[in-house]
C-alpha cells in the first residue's frame, strides 16, 4: 500500500472529546509534542468556548517549535441541514484556521460545503458512523450492505467535491480499490485490538490494520484520554504508525 506524502505525526488525530475547555487544555499540555493534530467535536462546541480553544490550540507554542504551528485542528462537527445554511456555516469557518470539517449529508449538502470552503479547509464526507452496524442500518431502513453503502457515499462524496471522507478501517480496502487514492480517507473506531467493540463503538480495527488497510488518518480519543498515562499511549501509536507507514 503506498500512502499519501502526509508526516507521519500527523497521521495520528487525537479527539478531545472532555466536557470544558479546561480540561482540553490540561490534556493538550500532557500530550505535549506526542500529538500535533486534534479534532474538537460537539461536546466542546456546547461549552460555549469552542472557538476561543480553537484559536489557542492553533496559537500556542509557536516559538518553541520552530515558529511554525504546532498544532493543526479538525472540526468535527457533521453538518447536517438544508445546503444554503451548510454552506454559510463552512463559509464562516473557512477563514478560522482549522483543516478538516465534517459533513453528515446528501449530494447537494456536501456540494454547498465544498463550493464554500476556500483555500485552506477540506471538507470530509461522513460515510457510516462507526457506532452503526448492519442491525443499525437496518432501523434506519437501508437495505444495502454496509460496505455498498460506504462505496456509494465515498463516491459521492468524491463527486460532490469534498477532499476525504470518514469511514472505519474495515471499509478502506474497498474504497481504495474503487475510488483509488483521490479522497484522503480518514478512520475512527481505533481500538488495541481487530473489531473487538468498546463502547459505542462498532466497527474498529487496530492502528496498524487501518494504516496497512489503506487509511491515510486514525481518529483516537479514548484509548489515549482513558489511558494511565495519555503521552505514553499517544507515543506508542506514533510508533505504531511509524512501523507501518515507513519513513
Amino acid at each position: 500500500m503506498k500512502h499519501k506524502n502526509i508526516p507521519n505525526k500527523e497521521r495520528l488525530i487525537f479527539a478531545m472529546d472532555v466536557p470544558d475547555c479546561d480540561r482540553a487544555r490540561a490534556l493538550a499540555d500532557e500530550l505535549g509534542d506526542a500529538v500535533t493534530f486534534y479534532k474538537i467535536g460537539l461536546e466542546l462546541m456546547m461549552s460555549g468556548e469552542y472557538f476561543e480553544l480553537l484559536d489557542w490550540m492553533l496559537a500556542r507554542d509557536k516559538k518553541v517549535f520552530c515558529d511554525l504551528k504546532f498544532f493543526k485542528v479538525f472540526c468535527d462537527l457533521k453538518f447536517f441541514d438544508i445546503p444554503a445554511t451548510v454552506g454559510s456555516a463552512v463559509r464562516s469557518l473557512k477563514d478560522r484556521g482549522a483543516a478538516f470539517v465534517t459533513v453528515h449529508g446528501n449530494q447537494s449538502i456536501m456540494e454547498a460545503a465544498a463550493e464554500n470552503k476556500g483555500e485552506s479547509l477540506k471538507v470530509l464526507g461522513v460515510t457510516v458512523l462507526t457506532s452503526l452496524d448492519r442491525g443499525d442500518l437496518d432501523d434506519l431502513g437501508f437495505d444495502c450492505d454496509l460496505e455498498s453503502l460506504v462505496l456509494s457515499r465515498a463516491r459521492r462524496a468524491l463527486e460532490a467535491g469534498c477532499d476525504g471522507v470518514i469511514s472505519s478501517g474495515l471499509e478502506v480496502p474497498r474504497l481504495r480499490e474503487h475510488v483509488d487514492n483521490k479522497l484522503l480517507v480518514i478512520s475512527p473506531g481505533i481500538r488495541p485490538v481487530d473489531n473487538k467493540p468498546m463502547g459505542d463503538q462498532k466497527r474498529v480495527v487496530t492502528v496498524e490494520t487501518a494504516f496497512s488497510n489503506g487509511a491515510d488518518y486514525i481518529v483516537v480519543g479514548r484509548p489515549i484520554r482513558d489511558a494511565e498515562s495519555p503521552r505514553a499511549a499517544a507515543e506508542a501509536m506514533q510508533a505504531s504508525i511509524a512501523a507501518e507507514v515507513g519513513a
